[in-house]
């Protein structure tokens, strides 16, 4: 399985000319760069793709599974699953290495804070490993196309059904958390699939760390971890709150620059887009296709 990767401007006054010294600047906060792009995988010799007729079947299996997602009237919550049982560990070893992997990443948290199910998007947008470890120690290891696996709309949705941490009441420093949080409440309750996200940007609401770490627990946190790395990086987490999740966007350093709550059934920074999903289809299709001549 593949390695889950881990995870103010001063103001110048304008007083005329010659009021301004040379070495005045603005010191801006970083902003992401190195936006990760879709390399083609490097793919073994013709000869050698020859002796994996099983990988090769399973890769057509996926492609059809695939196009009729992509071509489907959902296609942000349709959904295909291809299982890797019976495969040889040389043709996984070859699936994996055509799959590659894509910007997104995401656990399903045990209880006790284990993982107890890993996914990793491959190279084509909207393709994603599974691998689940069931509690006997059986790995239970597939492929699923969509826009983002069942399995995490499923949990966020089973978690927001669990007992929600206890009331603490509020601190006095906590000032501007409370109204917040009414304000989630009422969109949780009232939000239906189809609607568009209800986002509430919380770096420009005067919120203090004690504001933050009051409506972090209020909320509770649920067993869902997403880290997407497109551009910079992005940490999602589901709350115990229905219809509700935790975004966080990083810069190249690591430094926050949004930090936001979401009402919505998954963030769209999570899903592969419809488009995205087309445009997997044809480059699979083109891979697949070198691999039918090899």
């Amino acid at each position: 399985m593949y390695d889950i990767k881990p995870f103010p401007i001063p103001v110048v006054a304008d007083l005329g000319p010659g009021t301004h010294s040379e070495d005045e600047s603005l010191d801006y906060l970083s902003m992401p760069h190195d936006m990760e792009t879709y390399h083609t995988p490097v793919l073994p010799e013709p000869e050698e793709i020859a002796r994996h007729a099983g990988a090769v079947q399973l890769l057509h299996e996926v492609l059809g599974a695939l196009r009729l997602v992509a071509e489907g009237g959902a296609p942000q919550h349709e959904v295909g699953r291809v299982m890797l049982s019976g495969l040889s560990v040389a043709d996984i070893a070859l699936i994996n290495q055509v799959l590659g992997e894509g910007d997104v990443s995401a656990q399903v948290l045990a209880e006790d804070g284990t993982p107890v199910l890993q996914i990793q998007e491959s190279v084509f947008a909207g393709v994603w490993r599974v691998i689940e470890l069931q509690p006997n120690g059986q790995v239970i290891d597939w492929i699923e196309v969509g826009a983002v696996p069942e399995v995490l709309r499923k949990t966020a949705n089973m978690d927001s059904h669990q007992a929600r941490p206890a009331e603490l009441s509020v601190p006095p420093q906590v000032m501007n958390a409370p109204s917040v949080l009414v304000e989630l409440e009422d969109k949780s309750h009232t939000w239906q699939p189809g609607q568009m996200a209800h986002v509430v940007n919380l770096s420009l609401l005067p919120l203090t760390p004690m504001d933050i770490a009051y409506l972090d627990h209020q909320l509770g946190t649920g067993r869902v971890l997403i880290l997407s790395r497109g551009y910079g990086n992005c940490r999602i987490t589901n709350c115990c709150v229905p219809s509700t999740w935790r975004v966080v966007y990083y810069n190249s350093q690591d430094t926050v620059i949004l930090n936001s709550a979401e009402v919505t059934d998954m963030p769209e920074v999570a899903c592969a887009a419809p488009e995205d999903l087309v445009d997997s289809v044809d480059r699979l299709h083109e891979v697949l296709q070198w691999v039918n001549q090899a």
